[in-house]
């Protein structure tokens, strides 16, 4: 872990304060990552350096910035402080080691400055956004996010433009039960009005979302992180899919989607169970493992796997117009 020096959490702590008003010590040592007593000490620091930093007595004493001090003002468009702000909720979210200071004096600046609405906008992406382990490879419109988030929140129906994994456009109504940050991709999952049943979408393939004046009730499981990937998990849909594989955890959690599928460790390798309506998006997942598997249920997903098997070995016999198929 790297090291931050004073200076840096002085600089923090002097932000955190200019932004929040009155901070109690307990609260400070969390977000700066020291003890009180350190507290006391970059308070006595800032003192006297001439800050006027102003502490209360008592049990639960706090520590405020005289009224008036004012920081040099930091100008942001607001789409730079968006991102800037969604950038460093990443960064705290993906616990990067030694950076909590940075993070946080950071954040308090943009806080700062941001105009009352732009800093709503980034509170909600905050508290509806479930995060994953890693940062995911394909980021959809910074506008997608904050839109489907705050229709989350406020629990409003969305209508958005979609383009499907096979480049179809359509337009639906969608009830949003949730924002997951996953592993390669963006997504929302809820209600689709147009397929009438539960559908997963991903936040890039969205060309355009605008929230609408219905709302909508969140079904049970929704409401914690752990219960939404339990609930994802869980979800009924068209198929059950059990499939041994024969592998270990580990390499079975290393290879497939994090969110609906559920991995039970058994003899001979790993159950994997999940359902879905789309039994050839399973056999593609299937196809791309490393290891061998055994589909036990349902029957219909080893016919997609022969389908899907046909068309990679028509794919293999393709040639151009003039029947070669070696590079030009």
């Amino acid at each position: 872990m790297y090291g931050y020096r004073p200076t840096t959490r002085l600089l923090s702590m002097l932000e955190l304060l200019q932004a929040r008003g009155r901070m109690g010590g307990p609260e400070l040592a969390r977000r700066l990552e020291v003890g009180e007593r350190t507290v006391r000490r970059y308070v006595a620091m800032l003192q006297e350096m001439g800050v006027p930093v102003e502490a209360e007595r008592g049990r639960y004493g706090a520590y405020s910035l005289r009224p008036g001090f004012k920081l040099p003002p930091m100008m942001f468009t607001d789409e730079e402080a968006l991102a800037l702000a969604l950038g460093l909720l990443s960064a705290r979210r993906l616990g990067l080691s030694g950076a909590a200071p940075a993070v946080e004096g950071a954040q308090a600046k943009l806080e700062r400055v941001m105009p009352e609405a732009l800093r709503e906008r980034v509170r909600t992406f905050e508290e509806v956004v479930v995060p994953a382990a890693v940062a995911p490879a394909h980021l959809p419109a910074g506008e997608v996010v904050v839109t489907v988030s705050a229709a989350v929140r406020e629990r409003r129906r969305v209508r958005m433009r979609y383009r499907s994994g096979l480049s179809e456009e359509t337009e639906r109504a969608v009830d949003p039960y949730v924002v997951v940050q996953g592993e390669g991709f963006w997504y929302t999952f809820g209600y689709c009005h147009l397929r009438e049943g539960r559908r997963l979408f991903r936040l890039d393939r969205v060309l355009a979302v605008e929230r609408l004046d219905e709302t909508f009730e969140l079904p049970p499981g929704f409401d914690t992180p752990h219960g939404v990937l339990e609930a994802l998990a869980d979800m009924e849909d068209r198929w059950s899919v059990e499939v041994l594989l024969e592998t270990t955890p580990e390499e079975a959690r290393g290879q497939l989607p994090k969110m609906g599928v559920s991995l039970e460790e058994t003899q001979g390798g790993v159950i994997m169970r999940s359902s879905t309506s789309d039994l050839a998006w399973m056999a593609r997942v299937l196809a791309g493992l490393s290891f061998p598997f055994l589909v036990r249920n349902p029957p219909e997903l080893r016919e997609a796997l022969r389908r899907l098997a046909s068309e990679v070995a028509a794919l293999a016999e393709r040639t151009d117009d003039l029947g070669r198929t070696e590079p030009r």
